[in-house]
C-alpha cells in the first residue's frame, strides 16, 4: 500500500519536465538580453560550471539527508 502512495504517474513526469525545459528557455532569453560584457562572464568564464556543480551538490545532499518515515503501528 505505501508503494502505490509514493508512484508517480505521467502527469507528474509531464509537469517536471515542462519545468525544466521553461527553466533553460528563461535562462536563455534572459542571457540573450543581457549587456555583452555579462554575456561575455557567463560564457567565457566557468561560473555556468560552478552554478551546476552547486545545484547539483546541493539536490543530491537534500536527496541523501532525508530521512526515512517511522515505521507504521
Amino acid at each position: 500500500m505505501a508503494d502505490q502512495a509514493r508512484s508517480v504517474g505521467w502527469r507528474e513526469v509531464l509537469l517536471v519536465a515542462g519545468v525544466a525545459v521553461g527553466l533553460v528557455l528563461g535562462a536563455a532569453i534572459l542571457t540573450s538580453v543581457l549587456p555583452t560584457d555579462a554575456q561575455r562572464l557567463i560564457f567565457h568564464t566557468p561560473l555556468t560550471i560552478v552554478v551546476l556543480i552547486v545545484g547539483t551538490s546541493y539536490v543530491l545532499w537534500r536527496i541523501a539527508a532525508r530521512r526515512p518515515p517511522p515505521p507504521e503501528p
